[in-house]
């Protein structure tokens, strides 16, 4: 007995099937996703291949997408909307959070809109005023200290220059950076392998730092040049023993600059942004 084909619906090429019915899907039975994807692409003016092209998939993977036979991996959504040139909350046809407004702020663009030109910049202007503080106020805590940019080594010519040849830097705070005064950059080996040539300083200065004790290592003047040495019962001493002590007699003076606290991370130094925010905040430092 010759076998008989069970017959099946006739449906058109890219026509979606019911599994359920054997039927043609209905058009509400799209997935939203695919209808929407379709949708924004003909809006675009953009053609399967090119808009596969722009994401790195086939047309037909595109194809499939619009007709619900697939859905794209969450993976290729950003690739999906920067093609379309759209937001996910456009992507999935939603509300964006941030477009959306309460009734105080409907009456805040209502009035606005109300103003003359003149008053409207006046808002505009505070406006931006006030968003600069809000953003100072969120930023990082800075400290100003003076840097002095000849190198301890480099030499000063005397106390009444070194004074005078700072400039300011702002550094985020911390418990070292708190109980600095000034900023200075190592020049030479003679105290390595602690501090290296390049290396900045945090340095207290003294008479507002305590008094400076034998075995601490402070920053020195000493005729026309400075030093970062430890302070020794005979003399100002080097951390490398290829240096001998610095001995001086009773006419040569040795002025004491303060104590040297630590090295600075250079990632403590304040970016440009924070330190325009800081002084927005701060204007009497500016």
């Amino acid at each position: 007995m010759p076998r008989r084909s069970i017959p099946r619906p006739a449906k058109e090429a890219g026509t979606v099937i019911d599994m359920k019915t054997g039927q043609p899907a209905k058009a509400n039975a799209l997935p939203a996703l695919c209808k929407r994807i379709r949708e924004l692409r003909e809006k675009a003016g953009i053609e399967q291949k090119a808009l596969a092209a722009r994401i790195g998939v086939t047309a037909n993977a595109v194809s499939n997408w619009e007709n619900g036979r697939g859905r794209p991996d969450i993976n290729l959504l950003p690739d999906i909307c920067n093609a379309l040139s759209v937001t996910l909350y456009d992507l999935f046809d939603l509300d964006e959070p941030a477009l959306r407004f309460s009734e105080q702020e409907k009456a805040h663009l209502a009035g606005y809109r109300q103003l003359s030109p003149g008053h409207r910049h006046a808002i505009d202007s505070l406006t931006d005023t006030l968003l600069e503080v809000q953003a100072a106020e969120s930023s990082p805590l800075l400290r100003k200290l003076t840097y002095y940019q000849k190198s301890l080594s480099a030499g000063f010519g005397d106390p009444a220059e070194f004074d005078a040849g700072g400039e300011p830097i702002y550094l985020y705070a911390s418990r070292d950076v708190d109980r600095a005064d000034c900023v200075f950059t190592v020049n030479g080996d003679s105290m390595e392998p602690r501090f290296h040539s390049g290396d900045l300083v945090l340095v207290s200065r003294i008479p507002d730092a305590p008094e400076l004790r034998h075995g601490e290592i402070g920053a020195f003047i000493v005729g026309n040049e400075t030093y970062i040495k430890v302070y020794g019962e005979d003399g100002l001493e080097s951390l490398n023993p290829a240096y001998q002590p610095l001995h001086f007699h009773e006419a040569e003076s040795v002025y004491l600059i303060g104590r040297v606290s630590s090295i600075l991370d250079p990632a403590q130094i304040a970016s440009p942004e924070d330190v325009d925010r800081y002084r927005l905040l701060h204007p009497e430092e500016a």
